[in-house]
């Protein structure tokens, strides 16, 4: 990561988000921070690592913020005290939901950086093709997403029937990293209210501000099930030989 100043693209602070629960990830009720999605092992490093490290070189950006659950603040700066030194990585609490988590991020991010990007750290697949793409729609319209157009056919179902059948134009499921102007984003969290998002973007638009879609690779997959980690180190294994990007 280049900490220099002074080009002219802009600079851009990523806040990556791993502070969640993992409910869906194991069925067990256990408190060790090595059952959360976001720490388990994938080719050999914690899922977390694998979604910063896309980001650590990059010469735009400049500050590294990761969030992390309170509870497991002290088992993480003291098993990966290594790595947050070495990527002067800064350790932030998270809060009660994803929403709180990132503007407890949005408090520390330097007041000299042009730009924010909110990532999963459960998407550790994200290429660097569509790191430079959301980052150069970002740059021109202020405020940019990855995203992918809905595929299969969507019914909205009651009590175990289908009620409805959607029609799937112009739906797309959103991804990350969602990155905006930081003026934009902080506008947006202030105006948040009682508003509970499940993205940055949401709120975004709440504010007033358009948001461009980026298409995505559905390879950017979400961890969210311990059979997503096999996949996950495939699509792993054939980004760094070159096989698909």
């Amino acid at each position: 990561m280049d900490t220099n100043n002074g080009q002219e693209s802009g600079f851009f602070s990523v806040i990556i988000v791993a502070a969640g629960k993992s409910r869906r990830f194991t069925e067990t009720n256990s408190n060790k921070p090595t059952a959360k999605k976001t720490f388990a092992s994938l080719n050999r490093k914690p899922v977390w690592l694998h979604s910063v490290e896309k980001f650590y070189e990059r010469e735009d950006v400049v500050q590294l913020i990761i969030v992390i659950s309170p509870d497991d603040l002290t088992w993480f700066f003291r098993f990966y005290a290594s790595e947050i030194d070495r990527m002067f990585l800064l350790v932030v609490a998270g809060g009660n939901e994803r929403i709180d988590s990132v503007q407890n991020g949005l408090a520390v991010v330097r007041q000299d950086v042009d730009f924010v990007a909110v990532h999963d750290a459960a998407r550790p697949c994200v290429s660097k093709t569509e790191i430079d793409a959301v980052f150069r729609q970002a740059r021109i319209d202020g405020a940019a997403m990855l995203a992918t157009p809905i595929v299969g056919t969507i019914k909205r179902v009651y009590n175990g029937q289908i009620v409805e059948t959607i029609n799937r134009k112009n739906l797309w499921e959103a991804q990350t990293p969602q990155v905006f102007r930081r003026d934009i984003l902080l506008n947006a969290y202030e105006c948040r209210g009682n508003v509970d998002s499940t993205d940055d973007a949401q709120l975004v638009e709440n504010a007033g501000f358009a948001v461009s879609i980026v298409p995505a690779d559905r390879f950017n997959i979400k961890i969210t099930t311990p059979n997503d980690l096999s996949l996950a180190e495939t699509i792993l294994f054939r980004q760094n030989n070159s096989i698909l990007y």
